[in-house]
């Protein structure tokens, strides 16, 4: 790929900040390996996720460095993290002599518009038992490994960073987590969650 030849691959461990809020955005990425979330910090100083989770094969940190402003996210790895970085310089060259690349971002960016104003539409409109069911469904689909007995999430949230992600608090999401376990729409493998009913959990989005 031409984005891997024109960059340079670095690694993270987990918890890592790829990017910060006031960074200057002067280089794009693509995830090589690993999961990584974008959030902001509220006033009183909580994570706020404002996407879903980047995956292996996306790019990220593209909109703020083709405008050439300061980020206002933050890139933290979920998990331990490859990535490729390009700079903005170089990332500019190479849309100017491959066209095709340029249709790609300008897709990935609409349809990252789109996810943006579905959040907004899910915030609006559903009740918190709703939004942590399709965030659990939508980690399924996006890093799921499939068992006979159901599809286990791979990725070791906390209960306060599932939280951020459906914007209620720790203890909702806790009491959320113990009637799915119960209703046997979920069930915990150590510290990962596996969704054993994808059917029964798609019945709480309303």
């Amino acid at each position: 790929m031409l984005i891997r030849q024109a960059g340079s691959t670095v690694h993270y461990p987990r918890n890592h900040i790829i990017f910060a809020a006031g960074d200057l955005a002067d280089r794009i990425f693509l995830i090589e390996s690993g999961y990584v979330k974008i959030y902001r910090l509220s006033a009183d100083g909580r994570r706020v996720t404002v996407g879903s989770i980047r995956s292996p094969g996306e790019l990220m940190g593209l909109a703020e460095t083709l405008l050439g402003t300061e980020r206002t996210c933050f890139a933290g790895a979920i998990t331990d993290v490859s990535l490729v970085i390009v700079r903005k310089n170089k990332f500019e060259e190479l849309l100017a002599v491959q066209p095709v690349l340029g249709i790609k971002v300008a897709k990935l960016l609409g349809a990252r518009m789109r996810e943006a104003e579905a959040i907004i539409h899910e915030m609006v409109c559903w009740q918190a038992p709703g939004r942590l069911a399709l965030m659990l469904l939508k980690m399924g689909e996006r890093c799921g490994r499939e068992s006979a007995s159901g599809i286990k999430i791979g990725l070791q949230l906390t209960h306060e960073e599932l939280a951020n992600m459906v914007g209620t608090s720790r203890q909702t999401v806790t009491s959320l987590l113990n009637t799915f376990k119960q209703e046997k729409s979920i069930a915990y493998e150590g510290r990962e969650i596996k969704i054993l009913d994808p059917d029964k959990l798609a019945k709480w989005i309303m």
